[in-house]
């Protein structure tokens, strides 16, 4: 039986043009899956950094999601940069995990990733190609768009906001590693030059930061209600991506929360966010690398402190009641 998705889509004029910048770990895929089902978001383009992944595997899993949507047409860019500060190869690893679920296992895949423009270059034409500003949603490290605005600084001007799921301003970062006193986030820490750069540019940037992102843990009773709609293909493919994330749940160092995944949900849903416009900064150096702080003397900014928890999670599981796009394999 072939499974479709049935999506009214309002006109091309009235989309909001996003272009997404992504590392490739689960919950990046998530967040790529998620905007393909909002009605009223046009992707423009898609970077892959391997910082959480690496490169080949994501790649892949980024290809195949826009297989499952019929949108193969839109561009991946793939990154040069290497970080500062690696994530582990455990968790880079993982899109090899995710290539090999049922869903996607079988979908054709041929891609020379080498081939692919480079994420800096294509981020810049993407931008430069559009009539109207672009949204850029980083659920990543930011590396690619600080080269972007240092090599076509004229892009500003067609960048309408930047959300970043990045930081941690009035609680504890959650990286657990030598040399570092755990006050910085991940996407912040990998590449702590760059995401210093991106503050003092001043754009007009949104970081979902841990302060919100850890009300909304992945937990068994998130999945039990998931699985509850198993029968819509994207349910079930969402929910053995969040699975895949159990062996983190509990863990005295690392508890899975939906980081990248509520920040792309503030593409649709800001106005249940509680934001506040601040002043920050962020330290590049040991032992607080990465380190976003609240300061008189930094630059503006917008930061997220609450989410409404059950809209959220009620918008979620709507968006997940849907079937692919294209017929299964």
């Amino acid at each position: 039986m072939k499974n479709y998705l049935k999506i009214k889509t309002p006109p091309m004029k009235n989309r909001k043009r996003v272009f997404l910048e992504h590392d490739g770990a689960i919950d990046d895929i998530l967040s790529q899956l998620l905007v393909l089902t909002m009605e009223d978001i046009e992707l423009i383009g898609i970077n892959v950094t391997p910082a959480d992944s690496f490169l080949e595997p994501a790649v892949e899993s980024a290809y195949k999601i826009l297989q499952l949507f019929n949108q193969t047409d839109i561009p991946i860019g793939i990154s040069e940069h290497n970080g500062t500060n690696a994530f582990p190869n455990a968790w880079r690893a993982r899109p090899e995990i995710i290539n090999a679920l049922p869903m996607l296992i079988n979908l054709p895949y041929d891609l020379d990733v080498y081939a692919l423009p480079n994420a800096t270059d294509l981020l810049i034409d993407r931008i430069s190609a559009q009539e109207d500003p672009v949204t850029i949603l980083i659920t990543g490290p930011c590396s690619n768009l600080v080269s972007a605005m240092k090599k076509a600084p004229s892009i500003r001007e067609k960048i309408k906001e930047v959300i970043w799921m990045g930081g941690a301003f009035r609680t504890q970062g959650n990286v657990q590693t030598y040399q570092h006193d755990g006050t910085a986030e991940w996407n912040v820490f990998w590449d702590p030059q760059s995401s210093k750069e991106l503050f003092e540019m001043e754009l007009p940037l949104v970081c979902i930061p841990l302060d919100v992102t850890n009300n909304v843990p992945v937990n068994k009773e998130f999945l039990s209600t998931l699985a509850k709609q198993s029968d819509y293909n994207l349910s079930n493919l969402a929910g053995q991506l969040w699975a895949m994330t159990i062996d983190t749940i509990p863990s005295y160092h690392y508890v899975y929360f939906m980081w990248d995944t509520l920040a792309t949900s503030y593409l649709t849903l800001s106005e249940h966010f509680e934001t506040e416009e601040v002043r920050a900064i962020v330290h590049n150096k040991p032992p607080n690398a990465g380190q976003t702080i609240l300061s008189d003397e930094g630059f503006k900014l917008k930061i997220a402190k609450a989410v409404n928890k059950e809209i959220f999670y009620e918008y979620l599981f709507n968006q997940l009641k849907r079937n692919a796009d294209i017929p299964l394999v």
